[in-house]
């Protein structure tokens, strides 16, 4: 279902996923949305404890040069099951849940 947003006399049509609207596959941007989801649990985690990035890097067992990049969202290079295991390390566990897909022109049985 596509819906217009409109900010400050603009619109944009977006199909409700910034990914897709990019031009990335629905596939691709489920990866990104899985991503996302665990980049921001982890910043969540990191806030709360108001952790350090010489403790955040002491935990997760990396440099400490990646983890300013963690915290950027600089996530070019790293995988969903990396940041997985960073929410291990920092003792949260993970549940992925799952739902049928809206495929276009197909339908869903």
């Amino acid at each position: 279902m596509k819906k217009v947003v409109t900010t400050d006399n603009t619109a944009h049509v977006t199909r409700g996923c910034i990914f897709e609207d990019l031009g990335f596959s629905p596939e691709e941007a489920a990866v990104l949305r899985l991503q996302t989801t665990l980049h921001t649990e982890i910043s969540k985690v990191i806030e709360k404890r108001n952790l350090t990035q010489k403790e955040v890097a002491r935990i997760l067992d990396i440099q400490q040069p990646h983890v300013s990049k963690l915290l950027k969202g600089n996530l070019e290079r790293t995988t969903a099951d990396r940041l997985t295991k960073y929410l291990r390390l920092l003792g949260r566990d993970v549940k992925v849940t799952t739902k049928a897909a809206k495929l276009e022109g197909t339908a869903v049985v």
